[in-house]
């Protein structure tokens, strides 16, 4: 066992076992993962995919670097953008996960290239990719900063690093919040995807993942550049964006 500790949601772990305890998480809930990501949200997530989709400055024929893509939201917007002489990388650590999108996508005559890969340990080049996003899967990565490392390493000078994640909500609305994070959630859970323990698990990593001025600077660290973020539904979400010079 290795001295160095982690969290997993509220609950401290070794290092080591961080990647094997989210991967669990993820081969329940992959099949039910839409559907969940509908009732929690509201469809606001789809909203929150779009905003990004349409925020990114890429031209036809670019390279894309879609990480923890999943069930494939963000590569088919990608993939529309760049058009047919472009390239779009799906990519997720969780094989569950990357079939389940795999799939979706092949099913809607949209063929991309996929990769189980691990966002600490990139597969690919430096400077290749135009694009790189990450979509509700920096909180789940162990080693955060090296991830964010190696999308700056990936990226292209100029390129541009999106970041999609949950973040610190308004002041106001955190009781409100917390009601449905830790009460309402894993009995969603529970009746639609028959695992409430995944959903509170998916809870508890919100609040254990960087606020946005945090992250703002965990950017800065890693070598990007221009870093600045927006706020979406009080701040249940934000989209961080820096550039790689």
């Amino acid at each position: 066992m290795s001295d160095q500790k982690t969290h997993f949601g509220f609950s401290t772990v070794d290092e080591r076992e961080k990647a094997g305890k989210v991967a669990e998480v993820f081969h329940s809930v992959a099949k039910n993962y839409d559907i969940m990501n509908d009732v929690m949200s509201g469809g606001l997530h789809r909203v929150w995919k779009h905003f990004t989709i349409n925020t990114a400055r890429l031209k036809k024929g670019g390279k894309v670097l879609d990480i923890a893509g999943g069930t494939g939201d963000l590569s088919r917007g990608w993939a529309k953008r760049v058009g047919k002489e472009g390239e779009v990388w799906l990519t997720d650590i969780n094989s569950s996960m990357l079939t389940v999108g795999r799939d979706r996508l092949l099913n809607e005559g949209l063929i991309l290239p996929v990769s189980l890969a691990d966002a600490e340990k990139l597969p690919f080049p430096d400077n290749y990719f135009d694009l790189v996003s990450v979509a509700f899967g920096l909180r789940n990565m162990t080693h955060k900063d090296a991830a964010l490392k190696e999308m700056h390493r990936v990226l292209k000078p100029g390129g541009t690093l999106l970041v999609l994640e949950f973040s610190k909500v308004y002041k106001p609305l955190e009781g409100v919040y917390d009601l449905y994070s830790f009460k309402l959630l894993p009995v969603m859970g529970k009746l639609i995807a028959k695992d409430a323990d995944s959903y509170q698990y998916l809870a508890e990593s919100i609040r254990m993942h960087p606020d946005q001025e945090t992250l703002k600077q965990m950017m800065h660290d890693a070598g990007f550049d221009s870093v600045d973020y927006h706020n979406m539904s009080a701040g249940i979400v934000a989209l961080h964006k820096g550039v790689k010079y």
